[in-house]
């Protein structure tokens, strides 16, 4: 297998706790995915050489820019990093601001040329002469990535960019950064705490929980799949309970939950007798309306009555209390027309079927414990397979 063009990971202990690994390939955009606290922004201020950690390796390209012996300082690497304030300098206007990350020795005119073409590759052509203040927050932003990219890097990294601005502004800059993902060859590593922009936006996603690299695959994998009940948490998996695996057959895994026996795709590494911690999406529980009959209808149908009926515009969000039970809700969205004709709201009774191909099985802890490790205060515990790096 090809050496990565970024190779990262990370150990320290304090006072900021790492235990992450990053790879990234040639053009591939990389997304460091977790709440606020879990060091989506130490890992980029460590690459780029803002801080050094107290054991690890960051490689790029082949060339080492920290481990034991090595650490080369942040004008020694040839990294773009674009933060979430911009950090625009007021007084330099659109033009100097760019300029400012070229070699001093460049000749003027080839500055000029340089600053020009980057200006119009982020759509800011004619808007040299402006200052910061004159300009809009995605404005800003454009400025920031034409300085990052101004320093000809072998990375490029993008600590929370969107945060700052308003919603259309933040769709139309991340159509702008998929292009532009499109037609750079180097490696892109993006912070974000949104997952709804990482699923769009990255080609993988690296999990983070104070510190630690908890998963890392293709966005449907991490989202759709996550390894355990801690990640599905970290990853917004909403519909999350426990159940006990009653047998396999040929072609599926059958899970007793409340009084249901549930099908779940085959999965023999959950023996049965044991508890297991089991999950769902809304994508996949559908809902079955008494006068038209569905073809999921006899797969994993389940009842309960409607709770929350909160519309968001195309869509409505839904509880459904399964069996009337409170304390068991089952979460799906339904577009708004749909619920609309067929008369849905709360207080309702109503049918799910919960697909097989949805349900996903994963190692058996205490919800309660899963809320409070994601939730509450930080528990640092460094991988001891890094430790010792």
């Amino acid at each position: 297998m090809a050496e990565p063009a970024l190779a990262v990971e990370l150990a320290q202990a304090a006072p900021i706790p790492l235990a992450a690994r990053i790879e990234c390939g040639p053009g591939e955009l990389l997304a460091l995915a977790g709440p606020s606290g879990s060091g989506k922004t130490t890992c980029l201020r460590a690459i780029a050489g803002l801080i050094r950690p107290a054991s690890g390796v960051v490689r790029c390209n082949g060339t080492t820019w920290f481990d034991s012996r090595t650490f080369l300082l942040p004008q020694q690497r040839r990294v773009g990093l674009v933060l979430h304030s911009y950090a625009l300098f007021p007084h330099l206007t659109t033009f100097g601001n760019v300029a400012a990350a070229l070699p001093p020795t460049l000749p003027a005119e080839a500055r000029r040329s340089i600053v020009r073409e980057l200006l119009e590759f982020v759509h800011l052509g004619g808007l040299e002469d402006r200052l910061p203040r004159e300009l809009s927050d995605g404005q800003q932003h454009r400025v920031a990535l034409a300085r990052a990219l101004a320093r000809d890097p072998q990375v490029l990294l993008l600590d929370e960019p969107f945060s700052a601005v308003d919603p259309v502004t933040r769709r139309r800059l991340q159509h702008e950064l998929a292009e532009i993902h499109r037609r750079l060859k180097i490696p892109i590593v993006l912070a974000t705490r949104d997952l709804e922009e990482a699923a769009a936006l990255a080609d993988r996603i690296v999990v983070l929980h104070r510190g630690a690299t908890l998963q890392s695959g293709a966005p449907l994998e991490v989202l759709g799949h996550p390894r355990t009940a801690q990640i599905a948490r970290l990853v917004d998996f909403h519909n999350l309970y426990t159940a006990r695996v009653v047998a396999h057959d040929s072609a599926c895994t059958r899970i007793s939950w409340l009084d249901y026996e549930l099908q779940a795709p085959l999965n023999e590494a959950f023996a049965p007798g044991i508890e297991v911690c089991w999950g769902i999406l809304p994508a996949h529980c559908i809902l079955l309306w008494p006068d038209r009959p569905s073809c999921g209808a006899h797969e994993n149908a389940v009842s309960g009555t409607v709770g929350e009926f909160l519309p968001l515009g195309e869509n409505v969000a839904v509880t459904l209390s399964i069996d009337g039970r409170r304390d068991v809700e089952l979460r799906l969205s339904i577009p708004t027309q749909v619920a609309t004709r067929n008369g849905l709201q709360a207080g309702v009774a109503a049918s799910v079927s919960l697909l097989r191909i949805g349900i996903h099985l994963m190692p058996y802890e205490p919800l309660e414990r899963t809320a409070e490790v994601c939730d509450g205060p930080p528990v640092y515990c460094i991988d001891p397979s890094i430790r010792g790096a």
